[in-house]
């Protein structure tokens, strides 16, 4: 959808881009994503962040028209920066995952739709465009979990009861999410702004909270339930 702002000497109505912000902890991946809609001649990128608190600030100083928001983020993920940021912007969800309760919670939370990063560039940049215009968007197979939801027919089950998971606190399910998703000791501390020695401490804590023998088995473990 095309944006007009003001008239021209000439009479005509300029072009307006819609302005996008990424939320994604993958910076490779926001790197893609601006280079994909950078070729969108109605588009502009005006923030990017990889955590929440990051995600909120930058938001909110930059006031975008549309978020694209990755769900999982070890600091607490899409979900997160919708209750942060309550209203303003269009959100819409572009997330690695299909799982039904991940669709489910962020558009509960308030995001406009929900699209998997398997979505092609011109896929993409078309769905920004709808769910700025108003529209709802989702990956084909993904609609189906929000009528089912909110018509009550399949509603997403509350998750069982997990007391290892329960356990942990919110700064080692932090680490736990980013050992799943194969970061150094080092990555984890330059990423959470807490020393090498303090992740060491809290990754001990979880192997044993969470009755595992090595980091292996910790990801194998982290990974049926999710935890990525």
């Amino acid at each position: 959808m095309w944006y007009r702002c003001g008239v021209t000497a000439s009479g005509e109505e300029p072009l307006v881009s819609v302005r996008v912000f990424l939320v994604d902890d993958h910076a490779v991946f926001r790197s893609g994503v601006r280079a994909e809609l950078s070729r969108e001649s109605d588009m502009e990128v005006v923030g990017e962040a990889g955590g929440v608190a990051e995600a909120i600030a930058g938001i909110k100083a930059t006031t975008p028209d549309v978020v694209l928001l990755d769900v999982h983020m070890p600091d607490g993920g899409g979900v997160a920066v919708l209750q942060g940021i309550e209203s303003g912007p269009v959100c819409l969800a572009l997330s690695v995952s299909d799982a039904a309760e991940d669709v489910i919670a962020v558009i509960r939370a308030g995001a406009r739709g929900y699209v998997t990063k398997t979505i092609s560039g011109p896929e993409l940049a078309d769905g920004i465009r709808r769910v700025s215009g108003g529209d709802a968007v989702f990956s084909p197979r993904l609609a189906g979990f929000v009528l089912d939801s909110f018509t009550g027919r399949s509603p997403v089950p509350e998750p069982p009861l997990d007391p290892e998971l329960d356990s942990l606190t919110p700064r080692e399910l932090e680490v736990l999410r980013l050992l799943a998703r194969g970061y150094t000791y080092r990555e984890i501390a330059e990423s959470l702004f807490i020393s090498v020695k303090t992740v060491e401490t809290h990754a001990s804590n979880v192997l044993r909270k969470t009755q595992q023998s090595n980091r292996n088995a910790l990801t194998r473990w982290a990974h049926r339930r999710r935890i990525d």
